[in-house]
């Protein structure tokens, strides 16, 4: 039925359902305190960081920001649309979805998608029946069977036949109106005369389907080598946008539930003949090169892209616009590999010759990402020249730079500095913007634990301490990267993330005595942005934070067990209470060992007889001196 959804009926809907069993059924949740946790199905990584809180009805990672209701969860998980999202929840609560009047336009524009959808696969139907009833149709029969294909796989992936001739659609549905619906949908044509015919002649057909297995549009496959192009696509249409879709998508999500990795291959026949050789995990881009569309798509269902290209020029610049697109979406957790087949031979004659085995193994021998990268970097520069690492590093500058921050980056960078023979420290700094420089002090080592009351070695937390700058300052950078331990400082970071609102308590008086080392500058950074954060909600406070580059850094003690264990029962202010009253122990302890820390560290520069030693802190100094005597 047209019409728009209600709104007190969307938000009915998501209170009528469980989220727990919604995502229950789709990813495996652990209840740990209060909420369920899982592993991102959203990024990849190693310990849980998604969290479901039912009685809000929301999920919310810690590592990569994903969050929403049940709906939500089933438009980023399922790849639906919204209007599809809520007719899913619908069917799972067991509800029937009203629908509003809308406007003329509105009604007109729903009513076009759904009968080009119908449409569209009526001329599906329409192709599978010539192939096998028209009377042209048996050297087509032959060429399928020369090809190897079976009866099961042509139907699976719904190949037929387009007849020759240039009105067979047109004869066939009979009407003005589905004559204008066919040019809409791109399968009839219209040249400069105004003459309309069909687009497909005598050409094997591939339909290309959507995630729900609606037939959008139509590749066609020339049965005479003198026909022109080879391929034939279907133009952009209302419900047809090449750049976002995938040949075989759905056909490989039906057979299987899990993917190790997905490959990518340039042809309909490549996906329709590694399938039937039982490679079901194969999709192809239609026409176009891989967009980043088509990577975020595919990084939601597997961890790795496979590309598959043939060993020619054109299949290397095919490679190199799939690295381009690739590399500013390789989260940490996700690879991509490259493979290049022989000249002369395509996915279709290798998995004949070889069969599935033969296949696998070339696609685990594939380049990886760094490694096809910088066999392309190293193609363009002479490194055996000082010059040529000099212009090897300028260009892997604007590659390296594309990709996220994190891991991957980072081991790019050192791959690159082996290369050229210069320090990780030169390669970083060149590729960084001038910029003040300050160094960490050298032979820094972290008080013991026990002389916080807190005496439990498990409780530290490793950090590098350039992942965050205190009282931030985005011209200053660090020189040297330093692991800061801290214990107690996580116990106190975990209570305030849990419950952002404890910041407005603290008196920022001692915020400002905190010490810069040990873990003090992080705490005194969350507590002065959690003052002005939203504090209604833990994860709007949270995102404040990682809007000002602290996921990293805070997203492993967010999903921490510590953070959500239970004070002495299971009643929430109780729980503030404690949370209150460790933070205030915490920060009274680090407030009163500052002043050690202060006179220590001056202590050393005085002994060294530091010429950088100012008369302020030389002034300090005595101060302190002073103090400690009394």
């Amino acid at each position: 039925m047209a019409g728009l959804i209600p709104n007190d009926f969307i938000e009915e809907l998501q209170e009528r359902s469980d989220i727990i069993e919604i995502i229950g059924n789709r990813i495996d949740l652990k209840k740990k305190g209060k909420d369920h946790w899982a592993c991102c199905p959203f990024h990849n990584e190693n310990s849980p960081s998604f969290s479901v809180n039912q009685a809000k009805g929301f999920y919310y990672c810690f590592g990569c920001g994903a969050s929403g209701t049940s709906l939500k969860f089933l438009q980023e998980y399922e790849n639906l649309g919204f209007v599809e999202a809520v007719e899913e929840l619908a069917r799972q609560v067991g509800v029937e979805v009203p629908r509003e009047e809308v406007s003329e336009r509105a009604k007109q524009k729903q009513k076009q998608r759904k009968t080009l959808h119908d449409l569209m696969g009526s001329c599906s139907d329409y192709f599978v029946h010539q192939l096998y009833n028209h009377q042209d149709a048996l050297p087509v029969q032959q060429y399928a069977l020369s090809r190897g294909l079976s009866e099961e796989i042509i139907q699976t992936y719904q190949i037929g036949f387009a007849p020759e001739g240039w009105s067979n659609l047109i004869n066939h549905f009979r009407s003005d109106d589905s004559t204008q619906m066919l040019l809409t949908a791109g399968m009839l044509t219209q040249n400069e005369k105004g003459r309309i015919y069909d687009r497909f002649r005598n050409r094997l057909m591939f339909p290309i389907r959507d995630i729900r297995g609606r037939t959008i549009a139509f590749g066609g496959r020339v049965m005479s080598p003198d026909e022109k192009p080879k391929y034939l696509n279907s133009p952009e249409t209302p419900i047809f946008h090449k750049g976002q879709e995938l040949y075989g998508l759905y056909e490989a999500r039906k057979a299987l539930k899990d993917f190790e990795n997905i490959i990518i291959v340039e042809g309909y026949m490549d996906v329709v003949a590694l399938a039937q050789h039982g490679v079901r995990n194969c999709v192809a881009t239609l026409g176009t090169a891989t967009s980043s569309d088509h990577v975020k798509r595919l990084f939601k269902l597997t961890p790795e892209i496979v590309f598959c290209f043939d060993g020619d020029a054109a299949g290397k610049r095919a490679a190199e616009r799939a690295l381009a697109n690739t590399l500013p979406e390789l989260a940490d957790g996700q690879q991509a590999r490259f493979l290049f087949l022989p000249d002369g031979e395509d996915p279709d004659t290798i998995v004949r010759e070889e069969g599935f085995e033969g296949f696998m193994r070339r696609v685990k021998r594939s380049l990886t990402l760094p490694d096809f990268l910088f066999q392309h970097l190293q193609s363009q520069a002479d490194i055996s020249r000082l010059d040529g690492k000099a212009k090897l590093v300028s260009i892997a500058k604007g590659w390296i730079n594309t990709a996220p921050d994190g891991i991957l980056k980072q081991l790019l960078l050192k791959q690159l500095s082996t290369i050229v023979g210069l320090e990780l420290e030169q390669i970083q700094q060149s590729f960084e913007p001038e910029a003040p420089v300050i160094a960490e002090p050298e032979n820094y080592a972290p008080e013991p634990y026990g002389d916080y009351g807190y005496n439990d070695p498990n409780d530290r937390y490793d950090i590098p301490a350039n992942n965050y700058q205190h009282r931030p300052n985005p011209g200053v950078t660090r020189k040297t990267a330093l692991t800061v331990r801290i214990g107690f400082v996580h116990r106190a970071l975990a209570w305030l993330i849990r419950f952002p609102q404890l910041a407005v308590e603290v008196n920022m008086k001692q915020v400002s005595k905190l010490p810069e080392r040990d873990g003090g500058a992080l705490l005194a950074q969350v507590i002065e942005l959690l003052q002005q954060a939203p504090k209604h909600d833990v994860y709007f406070a949270f995102d404040y934070l990682c809007q000002h580059g602290l996921r990293e850094i805070l997203a492993p003690i967010a999903s921490s067990d510590y953070l959500w264990l239970e004070a002495s029962n299971e009643n929430h202010a109780d729980e503030v209470v404690f949370a209150r009253q460790e933070l205030e122990k915490i920060i009274n302890a680090l407030t009163n060992k500052a002043p050690d820390d202060e006179y220590d560290s001056l202590k050393k520069r005085v002994i060294a007889s530091d010429p950088s030693l100012t008369d302020e802190e030389k002034q300090r100094y005595r101060e302190l001196l002073k103090q400690k005597k009394q």
